[in-house]
Formats: structure tokens, sequence, C-alpha cells
């Protein structure tokens, strides 16, 4: 039985000094497992504030947010936070963020700091496609093959839910695709859940489910009965 993430009338309030600010302002969604989702919207939207909400990165001001097995992410304190974090959550940011003096393998295997029982770094980066290049240091991969060093290094803590912010936006339109079919392998053929923030609405076609975000509020919330494939995305 597939579990789900909710949000709850979920709102994240920053003090300016004067009138109150909402990143994001009475949010409600739910997310199942194993689905593709798309947070889509413009800059400033709230999409990179809700990311950070479900991936315990950030706490909220108002609401609840459930994570699958029932888990109340934002009850917890910053102590739960980090566990939360280091079990369930993989996160890739649109940066690969890699240690230069480190090579492949050692900034995956690095994630032992965090979490002890890893799956073998060697196989995850085998599975998205670096077996060849895992000794290399990053100065000496392309930024496709970075970034798919930092998707291994989230995967290989057997995380539940990987998030993605903007995991193409450093990349040409080729490699970017590569990346986005990874992803979306991971998810339909490997059993993530994957959710993916970005503001180019043509991902949005690829989406088992697309949230759009606006002015700190969730516009609309649809389901993709056919969702295209990455390679079929025009850019």
């Amino acid at each position: 039985m597939r579990g789900t993430v909710e949000f709850k009338h979920v709102s994240k309030q920053y003090d300016t000094g004067g009138e109150p600010f909402y990143a994001l302002q009475d949010a409600n969604l739910t997310i199942p497992e194993g689905e593709f989702v798309v947070i889509l919207g413009p800059s400033g939207a709230g999409k990179s504030t809700l990311l950070n909400l479900l991936g315990g990165m950030d706490t909220v001001s108002e609401g609840e947010i459930i994570f699958f097995d029932g888990q109340k992410v934002s009850d917890m304190n910053d102590r739960e936070l980090t566990a939360y974090r280091a079990r369930e959550v993989g996160i890739v940011f649109q940066f690969y963020n890699l240690i230069p003096s480190l090579t492949a393998y050692e900034n995956v295997a690095l994630m032992r700091d965090i979490k002890s029982d890893l799956d073998d770094p060697a196989e995850v980066l085998e599975k998205v496609g670096l077996s060849e290049r895992m000794n290399h240091f990053p100065a000496q991969l392309s930024g496709g093959e970075q970034q798919r060093v930092s998707i291994a290094r989230a995967l290989v803590k057997r995380p539940r839910l990987l998030i993605c912010d903007e995991p193409t936006g450093a990349l040409d339109t080729k490699t970017g695709q590569e990346v986005l079919k990874l992803l979306a392998d991971l998810c339909h053929s490997g059993g993530k859940t994957v959710v993916m923030v970005t503001h180019n609405s043509l991902f949005a076609d690829m989406a088992d489910r697309v949230i759009r975000v606006k002015n700190g509020r969730v516009e609309g919330i649809s389901v993709n009965e056919h969702p295209l494939s990455a390679d079929e995305i025009v850019w």
C-alpha cells in the first residue's frame, strides 16, 4: 500500500520588521508515494520554500506536514529533523556541491558521516552510469557527470523521497534531458518518490503530478494520465 505526503494548511511566514511576509501561505497538497512530481512556478513564487519544508530544511509557521508513514514532520525538533533528513530524504541541488579534492566515489561514500548503513557507493555510481568515472575528480567530469554524482550521493542512503531543486538549471539541453530521464527512471523503475522544483513549464509534461505555485500559494494541482518521457520533450 502506497503512502502519501500531506501538507495541511501549511504557511511559512517571515518577520520583516513591518508587515509579515508569507513565502508560502495556506498550502494544501498530497504527494502519493512513487510519483514523479513537478513543483512549477516563477522565481520567488514559493517553490523552494515548499521544497525546504518538505525536506525538513525549514520549519512551518502554521499547519501540518505528514510523511508517508504518518510521521508529523511539522512537529519535529531540530534533532528529529536532522534524523529525518538523514534517514528519509535525498537532496539534489542545481549546483553540484561536490568536494573538489575527493573522487566521485569518495564524494558519494562521504555520506557515511550522515548515515552508516549505506548502499555500496560503487553500485550506486554504476546505476547512474558512472562506473567508468568513479575514480575521477569533479574537475575531470562534465557538468552532467557531476550532477549524476550528486544524484548518486543522494541515493546511496536509500531515501524514500528524492527532492531536486532545478537539477538541470546549470546544464545544456542534451545533458539536462539525460538527467531528467535518469530521475524519471529512478522514480518509475526504481520506486523512488521524486519531487522536482522548476520554473520550466515544459517539464510539467513528464510529471505524474504538477503542483503550480504563484505568489506563495498553491494555485492548482493536476495529474497527467500519460506523462511524456524526457526525450519526448521539445526544449
